[in-house]
């Protein structure tokens, strides 16, 4: 039939029509593409590679984790190098938030640390401050805290604000209360001195 011979005819030519009009189409977009400079550096790619390679190290480093009593930690820092031993990293500017299964909140901000990955240990040094939201702010010099379980301590004196008045003390803890697993206990230690505020609460 005269209608189907048609569309056959053009069936056809379209079969050879547009795989040519394709092949145009490419072939005019790579030649009016820009030709890539291969000396033309990316402009936010400014790395010294000598520098990276003799002081290797990670910008802005972030850990998350749960210890085995259920408590959530994160860490971050403004950078981490491998430290000189085979294990462990030393950090700079380092925040940490322990997150207790009971609901409190616990601060951290440290200038540099320490990581031992063999004991778990997070060893925070160059002035301390921690913060809890029941009100307390301690300062010491050194702190350290365990990864693997809830245990914040400090064998520096602490210098502490609190919401009944100001404490002074050798040492201090916060961990797990042996006696009520779901609780836990900020400890001080070791010559304690209490500078009542009145009309502060009582701890």
């Amino acid at each position: 039939m005269p209608g189907r011979d048609l569309h056959t005819r053009v069936v056809g030519w379209l079969k050879v029509v547009l795989p040519l009009a394709a092949l145009v189409i490419l072939s005019t977009l790579f030649l009016l593409s820009d030709r890539i400079d291969p000396n033309a550096a990316i402009p936010y790619a400014e790395v010294d590679v000598e520098d990276l390679a003799n002081d290797p190290r990670m910008s802005a480093p972030a850990y998350a984790g749960t210890t085995a009593d259920g408590a959530g930690i994160t860490l971050s820092a403004s950078s981490v190098r491998p430290a000189s031993e085979e294990l462990g990293a030393s950090a700079e500017s380092v925040a940490a938030r322990v997150e207790t299964p009971d609901g409190q909140r616990i601060d951290i901000a440290a200038a540099s640390a320490a990581l031992d990955d063999a004991d778990g240990v997070l060893s925070l040094s160059g002035g301390v401050t921690l913060e809890t939201e029941a009100g307390y702010r301690v300062e010491t010099d050194g702190m350290t805290a365990r990864l693997d379980r809830t245990l914040v301590e400090s064998a520096s004196p602490v210098v502490v604000t609190a919401p009944m008045g100001d404490i002074r003390a050798d040492s201090f803890a916060i961990t797990q209360d042996a006696a009520d697993p779901s609780a836990y206990l900020l400890v001080f230690k070791g010559g304690v001195k209490l500078v009542y505020q009145p009309g502060g609460q009582a701890p």
